[in-house]
């Protein structure tokens, strides 16, 4: 039987695993600065709040962050390949949930949250209640990411399977007609310094794109002429991303995976459009 000394210790060294740092936690803590960067592979919609946010975490504790960004599906082939990730952040829980399930990963947990929402050429003219109906028109390009590859394809597709309760026959169409213009392995890149979505639409790949709200927003301040439209109720498609970290990462990984579901990092992803894990 444990003595009570050496339940004290067990439970001080739980006290420190980051899978229990919830955001009710203190500050997250760096116990030690790792000489060597923490590799961070990320989600490509959490590029700016990721960026600002490693920016701050070095400005506090002196610890390097290399940040990674791609399609989370992709990005986790590349981690099961080798590549050398110790924190994986994901636009869904599926992509980390693999990674634990293979073992050498942690469980993942939900660190915050986004939507679905409609990114539109200045042609368009939709509001949340024509959204669907104009999606139909046989006149209108759909553009989507790549399921699978990328969560935000995975999303539209579930946008898909709403739309279809709402108006039968909608799924077929739909899936028939949407194009798949980003986050496939082989999807073409923009140009250096142009957002993916800003540039999609700025070369009229697509009449409408259905990307996570952040995305929209963001390709907006980039092209003014695009407009966002919010879906309505019944189509509606909520995006939890899911944060892992593996299982032998240094202390360091740990400290920084912990940092961003505490109030600082949380402030700036509430900020940039996302919602609360």
């Amino acid at each position: 039987m444990a003595t009570r000394s050496q339940a004290a210790l067990a439970a001080a060294a739980a006290g420190l695993t980051w899978a229990l740092a919830g955001c009710s936690a203190g500050p997250a803590k760096v116990p030690m600065v790792d000489a060597a960067p923490v590799q961070v592979y990320a989600a490509g919609s959490l590029r700016e709040a990721f960026i600002e946010i490693a920016r701050d975490h070095e400005a506090r504790t002196g610890q390097k962050v290399a940040l990674t960004f791609g399609a989370s599906g992709l990005l986790r082939e590349r981690i099961e390949k080798g590549e050398p990730a110790q924190v994986f952040a994901s636009a869904d829980t599926d992509h980390p949930q693999r990674l634990a399930a293979r073992g050498g990963w942690q469980a993942p947990v939900v660190f915050t949250r986004n939507a679905l929402c409609a990114l539109t050429s200045e042609q368009i003219s939709a509001t949340p209640d024509t959204l669907l109906a104009t999606l139909l028109r046989s006149d209108v390009r759909v553009g989507t990411s790549t399921p699978k590859a990328d969560p935000s394809g995975d999303y539209a597709w579930a946008l898909f399977r709403q739309a279809d309760k709402v108006q039968p026959g909608a799924y077929a169409q739909l899936d028939a007609k949407a194009l798949k213009l980003t986050g496939g392995a082989d999807s073409p890149k923009p140009p250096a310094g142009r957002g993916t979505y800003a540039w999609v639409m700025d070369q009229r790949q697509a009449d409408v794109f259905l990307t996570y709200c952040t995305n929209a927003v963001a390709a907006q301040a980039e092209v003014p002429r695009l407009r966002v439209v919010q879906l309505p109720a019944a189509l509606q498609v909520g995006a939890a991303y899911g944060l892992t970290v593996r299982a032998d990462a240094p202390a360091a990984a740990e400290a920084f995976a912990s940092a961003l579901r505490q109030p600082a990092a949380q402030v700036v992803l509430r900020r940039l459009g996302f919602g609360q894990p």
